[in-house]
């Protein structure tokens, strides 16, 4: 349950939440900058409007807060709790706290690929955000993107079904769906993946929102792909920002008689990857996606066998041992070996990676005799 000085200070930061940062890192905790007085605070360089809201908070604010928490599979994760994604808390900018619904909030910290786009794509263009979010998402990459039409929600379509799943990560509080005309797969997302914001519940879509919104997807991700895009897209700041936390920015090229591969083609210049099969992101990440899961979250007992390289360690061990050599889901792998969808889904894209595991279709795996070489 979040204490009353979490939401306290949430009413407090507004506008200025990286001033209240930088102090709540130093503090270690809402609770212990709370119990500071007004003085301390006010020395430390806090505005004084945000220190009489954090001592005196809008109650009747904290109430509505309240209930909307006390909803099914609702959350707010904080800045330095045990489910704050650790990618995002690298960034300068990163929020105080994320308010978060759906059925697996440890799906933050998920390997993540951020996928952007336009608003208004070609056909082939929306088909193919949905066809390589299918791709990755079947092997345990989860698919982030803004809910916004277009290439987003084509992104979140595929991705869905798949065990990578899916975030939305919205530029309004998550009571208030934006475009509206996603309400139904905002629904979904909060059903079988996860809605994310900085904005509480409550708070209307803002045109100024929206860039801000974009830096939470470049900082949740690995790596950002854009699909199709122009020259002026909003899309070109999601990789701007992924370039500036030091992500990896990809584009898939077009006809140069198409004003939407116009964006893509300048970001290729620029360095981004050239990406013509969803295949070549995995080969890109394969490195950072190693170095994120090399710490696995089963313990287990050291086995014998000789498989080699991440094989090595005993949680894959037993992971193989469970998955053996006949095609198995997920859910049944999952009943096995005691993990959540989101934990098996990396360590499996890993050992796929490592040519331990076949990824076959309808979401199940094989163990394969030998590396793949």
């Amino acid at each position: 349950m979040v204490n009353d000085a979490w939401l306290a200070l949430l009413q407090a930061a507004q506008p200025s939440p990286h001033v209240w940062l930088e102090t709540l890192k130093s503090y270690g905790s809402a609770e212990a900058l709370r119990a500071e007085t007004a003085r301390a605070l006010l020395a430390l360089g806090l505005p004084a409007e945000g220190v009489s809201k954090f001592h005196s908070p809008d109650q009747a604010l904290l109430e509505r807060w309240g209930r909307w928490l006390a909803g099914p599979n609702r959350g707010l994760v904080t800045f330095g709790s045990p489910l704050y994604p650790s990618r995002l808390a690298e960034i300068q900018t990163a929020p105080l706290a994320l308010w978060v619904e759906g059925p697996d909030h440890a799906l933050l910290a998920a390997p993540q690929l951020a996928m952007v786009g336009s608003r208004n794509p070609t056909t082939s263009g929306r088909e193919t955000a949905e066809q390589f979010a299918k791709y990755l998402s079947a092997r345990g990459l989860t698919i982030t993107s803004g809910l916004a039409t277009g290439i987003d929600g084509a992104s979140h379509r595929g991705a869905l079904p798949e065990i990578g799943g899916t975030i939305a990560v919205l530029g309004s509080g998550l009571d208030v769906i934006f475009p509206r005309s996603h309400e139904r797969l905002a629904a979904e997302v909060a059903a079988r993946g996860l809605l994310v914001s900085e904005f509480a519940p409550g708070v209307e879509p803002q045109k100024f929102f929206f860039p801000q919104r974009n830096r939470i997807i470049a900082g949740l991700s690995v790596g950002t792909l854009v699909v199709e895009a122009t020259r002026r897209s909003g899309s070109l700041i999601t990789a701007r920002w992924a370039g500036d936390f030091g992500r990896e920015v990809f584009a898939i090229p077009g006809s140069i008689h198409n004003p939407l591969a116009r964006g893509c083609h300048w970001l290729i210049r620029q360095g981004a990857k050239l990406v013509e099969e969803a295949a070549d992101i995995l080969v890109e990440l394969a490195s950072q996606l190693q170095l994120d899961l090399a710490e696995p979250p089963l313990q287990a007992a050291h086995d014998s066998s000789d498989e080699g390289g991440i094989g090595d360690d005993p949680a894959y061990r037993m992971l193989l041992k469970a998955l053996d050599f006949s095609p198995t889901t997920i859910g049944d792998l999952g009943a096995r070996v005691q993990l959540t969808p989101a934990e098996l889904s990396s360590m499996l894209l890993i050992l796929e990676l490592e040519g331990l595991v076949e990824a076959l279709p309808g979401g199940r795996y094989a163990r394969l005799g030998s590396k793949k070489k």
